[in-house]
């Protein structure tokens, strides 16, 4: 299918060679080590005093006031220009301290305006006022990390969160409450890795962190970055990775707290004209081929993963980056459409580099591709031809189960279809699946559990209450679960909370619902809370996450044994491991009989089980033996009970 463009394949991987090569030199001989605008640009404390470098080729003139000066613009402290592009300012030990706030104020031909650091580590916001401001931190006792980075390499099992809405208060919650409470949560579930939400500065909350303002400066709601490193630290010391969503795919437009307008010219660190607009997003789109662009994220990258010692990234929203058209209202159904001329070159090169120096830097780091348009390549080696992503999340699969769920009823499931969209991958590609993310979540939408029980989940969640809607809710939620996790290629991700379904939607502090924080957070005392049924659906995660890990379900693709639609029940075995599904809303199966490998068969996890409030239809004593068909193969038979989810392990 690829033969046709191989022509334009190849010249892309020559482009990001070269690209690559613009970089290097002969003290330079890695990607690593040319990209460090992070050591040059922005404030630095030396031997001398304070330094304070910036990139604003058209600015006629530059000051720096903050508190030291009453904010006041003094020839003092006055910028002088180091080169026709760079601004430089000097300044005496006793001038600044940890703690004092600064900004810049830039003149320009026709106008001025006060602006934060470029490179700026920390950004505080006045409470009164609103107004941003850049803060020096430089701690007298640093936050010195105890732990190293896990060395364990398994298969990704990703707890997505945010940290601002993991508390169960009406407000933001901080690096050090979610280290304290909800670090234990995700330990004692067992997922091995924590993708981190919104920790690049965003002046608005409600932007759930994807519109960044200051691209080195840790989220001043949530703590700070010492805070931000001691919950890295301790993560590390439980054996979790820890990768953010790292926002390179777009810029906040805002001019006084961004990068908009920051020499006065729109085109600064932005494409020009419309192409540096976003249609959709109202943000900025980077300029991919402008060298100090290129210098200047992957610098970023470079500053996150060393100074925070993080396991890697997920690149957020790069279908938006890949395409002139920004991937929207497209459908991807041709190979032609990835080679079109509609891609955008630079920011293809820009994707590629900077996985060639996140794995320099190391080689075990997690990079993840949030694309939705399924370019080829995307998560393929850079020798091969390919971006160098080790994953690409599996976009389609989320929007299947909810489609399923919004346009079918139950009884109207396809077995083969189902098998299909889950396990429907390109063989070179690695990627992580999910029934859900924060995506499915947000205002205007459900979570998987409030579209199955609706309103119910108000009155009805009692251990004690009989509910049809209820019963189904949970027997739906635990085996759309497993079914994703178990068909999953090489990883699985699920969102803080959606594990024990979660009520409601999110929905951050806006002008249109008063600013209230009732729907930003997570509500635990829920699942805490015995006499209410969420701890069922918590206990069958963990039971299903430990077991992903202990039987290392994912050095085996899936291998299909059984579709059968009419009676809804679909079987198939991953090495020595064999999953059953019967997801007919009525029907049991008694002797259910099909062909497999000849041995004996134990039951390792029944989503029926009562102790995941099932009805325990099933001995889990009970072993299955299959009866001779042919030298290879044996028969088994099983009781395939409705809305159950059964896993095998043969002996």
């Amino acid at each position: 299918m690829l033969r046709p463009y191989a022509n334009i394949i190849i010249d892309r991987h020559k482009k990001i060679l070269n690209a690559e090569r613009t970089f290097l030199s002969d003290s330079h001989k890695r990607l690593a080590d040319a990209c460090n605008s992070h050591l040059y640009y922005g404030l630095h404390h030396t031997d001398q005093g304070w330094v304070l470098r910036e990139w604003a080729p058209h600015a006629t003139a530059m000051y720096l006031i903050g508190e030291f000066n009453d904010w006041e613009k003094l020839p003092s402290y006055a910028f002088h220009q180091v080169n026709d592009e760079t601004w430089e300012i000097i300044l005496a030990e006793n001038i600044l301290q940890h703690g004092t706030l600064y900004r810049l104020l830039v003149e320009w031909e026709g106008g001025c305006g006060e602006r934060l650091p470029s490179h700026g580590k920390r950004m505080v916001q006045d409470k009164y006022t609103n107004v941003f401001s850049a803060q020096v931190w430089e701690p007298q006792n640093p936050y010195h990390m105890q732990n190293k980075r896990p060395q364990n390499m398994e298969a990704p099992l990703i707890y997505e969160a945010h940290i601002g809405m993991s508390s169960e208060h009406r407000r933001v919650t901080t690096f050090t409450e979610f280290k304290l409470y909800v670090l234990p949560r995700i330990v004692d579930l067992g997922y091995n890795t924590i993708q981190l939400m919104g920790l690049q500065e965003h002046p608005y909350y409600g932007s759930f962190g994807y519109q960044v303002a200051n691209f080195f400066a840790v989220s001043s709601r949530f703590g700070t970055p010492d805070e931000l490193k001691a919950l890295i630290d301790m993560a590390h010391g439980m054996g979790l990775r820890v990768i953010m969503d790292i926002v390179h795919s777009h810029a906040v437009s805002n001019e006084q707290e961004g990068l908009g307008l920051f020499d006065g010219t729109s085109d600064l660190y932005f494409y020009p004209g419309e192409r540096g607009f976003h249609p959709l997003w109202k943000s900025r789109c980077f300029d991919y081929g402008k060298p100090q662009v290129i210098n200047f994220l992957l610098s970023n990258c470079k500053y996150w993963l060393e100074e925070f010692l993080l396991d890697g990234f997920r690149f957020d929203g790069i279908t938006s980056m890949l395409y002139f058209n920004h991937g929207i209202n497209q459908d991807f159904t041709d190979y032609n459409m990835y080679y079109d001329g509609n891609e955008d070159e630079n920011a293809i090169n820009y994707l590629a580099l900077a996985n060639r120096l996140v794995h320099e830097l190391y080689p075990s780091a997690i990079t993840i591709a949030e694309d939705m348009s399924g370019m080829p390549g995307i998560a393929y080696p850079i020798e091969e031809g390919g971006m160098g992503f080790d994953y690409r999340m599996s976009m389609g699969i989320p929007d299947y189960w909810i489609k399923l769920l919004k346009e079918r009823k139950d009884e109207e499931w396809h077995m083969g279809d189902l098998f299909y969209e889950l396990t429907n991958k390109r063989a070179e590609e690695q990627t992580i699946s999910y029934a859900e993310s924060h995506d499915q979540a947000l205002v205007g939408d459900k979570t998987i559990f409030f579209r199955l029980v609706d309103k119910d989940i108000y009155n009805q969640m009692g251990v004690n209450v009989q509910s049809l809607t209820i019963d189904r809710g949970i027997a739906l939620h635990k085996i759309i679960r497993l079914l994703t996790l178990s068909t999953a290629a090489n990883g699985y991700l699920n969102f803080m909370g959606n594990e024990w379904g979660h009520p409601e939607w999110i929905d951050f502090p806006r002008e249109g619902n008063g600013w209230s924080y009732e729907q930003a957070r997570r509500q635990w005392s829920l699942v805490d809370d015995e006499s209410l049924k969420f701890h069922y659906l918590n206990d069958f995660d963990r039971a299903m996450i430990h077991f992903a890990r202990k039987y290392h379900i994912f050095d085996h693709l899936p291998r299909q044994l059984v579709i059968d639609n009419e009676r809804q029940i679909l079987i198939f075995t991953r090495g020595d491991l064999l999953f059953a599904f019967n997801f007919n809303p009525q029907k049991s199966f008694a002797d259910y009989e099909f062909e497999t490998l000849p041995g004996k068969y134990s039951l390792l996890l029944d989503s029926d089980a009562t102790e995941f409030n099932g009805f325990g239809r099933i001995n889990p004593q009970i072993e299955y033996f299959t009866h001779y068909a042919t030298p290879q193969s044996g028969i088994l038979s099983l009781y395939l009970p409705n809305r159950c989810g059964l896993v095998f392990q043969r002996n």
